[in-house]
């Protein structure tokens, strides 16, 4: 089982983002059903309950945390996301590896789109101005042990595990 720790994410208007983008970028966007932060990827496991009695050890988010940013990795850039810059993301990590998980560069990110090219890099640096402080959703304040499995149709993911206030 390919496994990994999140927090579901609803984007106001993940739509008109895709469409601000359209023509400045090139890639696959994540489906807005499978958007999430990633607190620990786990990877290929056969079986979960270590990973269960773990996670008990871990509350959930005491409430929903803004996400006002967007940004991405890489040089070139590859991977296009949204992040929140909450302390209590951190604080919630600290709690992470406490309870003996792995968050190797922890960086509270939400991927929108895994880029193949940027077609305008000056447009693009301009969308990303527009978007600065703009509220752009919200984290949702439950911690999920989801499955990954890879279909032809994309990712589907299955809950396995839930802390939620």
């Amino acid at each position: 089982m390919r496994l990994f720790i999140a927090s579901p994410v609803k984007l106001d208007n993940y739509t008109s983002i895709q469409e601000d983008f359209k023509e400045i970028i090139e890639g696959k966007w994540v489906e807005e059903e499978n958007l999430h932060l990633t607190w620990v990827f786990l990877g290929d496991l056969k079986e979960v309950k270590h990973i269960i009695d773990k996670l008990k050890k871990v509350s959930p988010l005491e409430s929903e945390v803004s996400i006002s940013k967007m940004g991405y990795f890489g040089r070139p850039p590859r991977i296009f996301f949204a992040k929140a810059e909450e302390k209590l993301l951190y604080s919630k990590a600290r709690e992470f590896k406490e309870a003996e998980f792995d968050l190797y560069r922890f960086k509270p990110h939400i991927t929108l789109c895994r880029i193949k090219n940027i077609h305008d890099y000056k447009a693009y640096k301009e969308k990303l101005k527009a978007y600065r402080e703009k509220k752009l959703g919200l984290i949702l304040p439950e911690i999920n042990l989801y499955e990954s499995t890879v279909t032809s149709k994309g990712a589907k993911y299955t809950c396995r595990y839930k802390i939620e206030i």
